[in-house]
């Protein structure tokens, strides 16, 4: 009798991690006098299969029994070789059950036993030749499984040739590969596949290691999904031991994937086993916290789910006709594909991590999104510029991703909110993570296309701590770029023809920036406002699209009207209003109708007349202004017609000491027009007037309107 090796079975390993030591299957059956003898009687029938060509029900019986005792017994070459012709004879008819005892005991002879090598290579041919044969094991999951565990054995410390071994690899990878769904249908079936997969790897024949090593990562998803839906089983059945066991692993792969890739400059290429890692976390149920699945599942979503930096470098360093193509077709490949259709359930998952996260991972994540968004503000400017003309449905595609990109910001920075802006946060902390939330929003607002509840409950969430915080407004507004930086794009001399008034992503940030710095100007230092607010404001007041320049001229109107309760600022605030209230008429006024929108020249009047302090020299200025601009326009025009009624309203807004000049001005404009429109004017005045109850207005109003109907019928005669 050969003599025989001590045996480590790997799949009981990873089952005891399951089963108790105290529960263990009660079908293994100890050895004792008389089941040797059982034992014995079971290899003299399958012998007898052998003799008569034939294998009945008390065959299958013997086998069953075989494998029962398969703790215990020992399987030698000449019980191998009876199993072996067994399998191999054409005309003996096998029950489809019987396959799974045979792979069972020719496995036991594997671990057990030291064999002859030309009955391994018999052995391997035989067992490749059932396996490849589809229909033998058709929807038996327990074969795959088992057969998986005995090539991997068969290819581990065995004296097969390499031919024979390289034989049992082949086949692992194609089972793998066409058959990965039924591996973890049961955690049994789950083991002994693992097990197979785990020899193999630890074979002598390296080159096959990377092409089962990538199966096993695709396959990745299995296996942390099977972990992970073990939380819903029992406690008492052992299986909270086997996924504790199953997530440190898991831990040991994210640390090992976040580190070899966070560092380096630009992935070339496709990460698949991050994208496998991702993939599985999304489907795997509740999984505990730990801080390297989160960091790598935070690195998966920037760098795999929204591949946008290696897409971005493509475009923006190695242009060509050629390379555009291949790029197209990678970023169509992307959107249909299994990653990028299932970013929702990946942040879904980084958010429920993010929950359970301690403060300091917490930081390191914000820290990847928030430098993540305004990394993609920069490199979609650029690509835009390069390709626009040629490459217009290839920026189309690339934007896709970068909308879901920003549903993604999204939804993390709403889960940032609530969890980092409750009680237990300092006031200075959260004033901080809402100035970098909003700086986000503004680098991805150009790719809001749809209306998100979650955008407007995340921004009222972090404006309330940046409102009522001077040193965050100014964060917040030092934040955007500077008057150089909005004209002249920095850069490439590829940019050179550049316009800002044409850059729609620059514009989108800008009028976030507007919005937002329109809700606290009254904290905001006048000193910041006029180095930081002051110049982008005056320079988009010139934007052609009106409703970006009715923006400004709010902001405009938003300061004139700001800090009227904060009297230690009057002084230096109510100097800049006059500075800044010149240069605003100014260029307003340079720019109607052509530019300018009415509606934004009309608030900023309005706001400078009821705010500013009463005999303003400002304030002299704006109607001399508004008269001579109203002079120079066509009378039947409807700029003239518009211009005409702003003067009106401020007849009844500006103060008494500037009025006097107003209704000197605006008679002078009103005797020189046509005789029709003299007389409309009139009437409109004398319903304006006699609808007025301003009682410090009224009299001067009615002395000035009688006398300019004395001088219009002296005109008209």
């Amino acid at each position: 009798m050969a003599k025989r090796i001590q045996s480590f079975f790997l799949e009981e390993w990873l089952r005891n991690s399951i089963i108790s030591s105290s529960k263990k299957n009660d079908s293994v059956i100890a050895s004792s006098p008389s089941s040797a003898q059982t034992i014995i009687k079971a290899w003299a029938e399958l012998r007898e299969v052998l003799l008569h060509q034939s294998f009945l029900t008390h065959h299958l019986e013997a086998l069953k029994l075989l494998v029962n005792f398969q703790a215990s017994i020992y399987v030698a070459d000449p019980q191998a070789r009876i199993l072996l012709l067994i399998l191999s004879s054409d005309k003996i008819s096998l029950p489809q059950e019987s396959y799974p005892l045979f792979i069972r005991l020719l496995y036991v002879w594997v671990r057990k036993s030291r064999q002859n090598s030309e009955l391994v290579d018999s052995a391997i041919d035989i067992i490749a030749r059932l396996l490849s044969q589809r229909t033998s094991y058709e929807g038996s999951s327990v074969l795959l499984c088992d057969g998986v565990l005995l090539l991997g054995a068969l290819s581990f410390q065995t004296p097969a040739s390499d031919q024979s071994k390289s034989l049992c690899y082949e086949l692992i990878s194609k089972l793998l590969e066409e058959e990965h769904g039924l591996i973890f249908m049961s955690d049994e079936l789950a083991t002994n596949a693992l097990a197979g997969i785990s020899y193999a790897l630890s074979s002598s024949m390296p080159i096959y290691f990377k092409r089962i090593l990538g199966i096993l990562f695709r396959d990745l998803c299995y296996c942390i999904q099977w972990s992970g839906l073990s939380v819903n089983r029992s406690g008492s059945s052992g299986f909270m031991d086997l996924k504790n066991s199953a997530e440190e692993h898991i831990d040991i792969v994210a640390r090992t994937l976040f580190f070899q890739t966070r560092d380096s400059d630009y992935v070339a290429t496709s990460n698949i086993p991050l994208q496998c890692f991702a993939l599985a976390l999304a489907r795997s149920g509740s999984i505990s916290f730990r801080a390297p699945l989160l960091l790598s599942l935070a690195f998966a979503l920037l760098v795999e789910v929204f591949p946008l930096k290696r897409l971005y470098n493509k475009v923006l360093y190695a242009p060509g006709e050629n390379l555009m193509s291949t790029v197209y077709e990678e970023v169509e490949h992307h959107l249909n594909g299994v990653i990028f259709k299932e970013a929702g359930s990946i942040t879904g998952v980084c958010c429920n991590l993010y929950a359970l996260a301690d403060e300091g991972t917490r930081d390191s994540v914000e820290e990847q999104i928030w430098t993540y968004c305004q990394e993609v503000y920069s490199w979609h400017r650029q690509a835009r510029l390069i390709l626009a003309g040629t490459g217009d449905e290839l920026n189309g595609k690339i934007e896709k991703i970068v909308e879901s990109a920003f549903l993604m910001v999204v939804v993390f920075a709403l889960g940032v909110t609530k969890h980092r802006l409750d009680a237990g946060v300092n006031l200075e902390s959260k004033s901080e993570i809402s100035v970098r939330i909003l700086i986000s929003f503004s680098c991805m607002e150009y790719f809001r296309r749809v209306r998100l509840s979650e955008y407007m409950d995340t921004i009222r969430a972090v404006i309330v701590y940046v409102q009522e915080n001077t040193s965050s407004c100014s964060a917040f507004v030092k934040s955007l770029p500077s008057y150089d930086d909005l004209v002249f794009h920095r850069g490439s001399s590829r940019f050179n023809g550049y316009i800002w008034s044409g850059d729609d992503v620059q514009t989108a940030r800008v009028l976030f920036y507007m919005r937002v710095v329109s809700t606290f100007l009254d904290k905001l230092p006048s000193s910041v406002f006029k180095a930081a607010v002051a110049p982008t404001m005056f320079l988009y007041m010139g934007h052609p699209n009106a409703k970006v320049a009715r923006y400004a001229h709010t902001v405009f109107a938003a300061f004139v009207s700001s800090g009227k309760d904060y009297s230690s600022q009057d002084e230096e605030r109510a100097l800049l209003k006059e500075q800044l209230g010149y240069h605003y008429l100014k260029r307003s006024l340079e720019s109607y109708p052509g530019i300018t929108p009415f509606e934004g020249l009309a608030s900023g009047v309005s706001a400078m007349v009821r705010c500013l302090p009463a005999g303003s020299p400002t304030l002299f200025y704006c109607v001399h202004s508004l008269v001579e601009k109203a002079r120079s326009l066509p009378v039947e025009t409807d700029p003239f017609k518009k211009a005409f009624d702003l003067l009106l309203r401020l007849l009844s807004l500006t103060d008494v000491q500037v009025l006097p000049s107003l209704m000197k001005l605006m008679a002078e404009l009103i005797v020189q027009l046509p005789v029709p429109c003299r007389n409309t004017v009139l009437n409109q005045l004398y319903r304006q007037i006699a609808e007025s109850d301003d009682v410090v207005r009224k009299p001067s109003l009615v002395s000035w309107v009688q006398s300019l109907s004395y001088l219009c019928s002296c005109g008209a005669r």
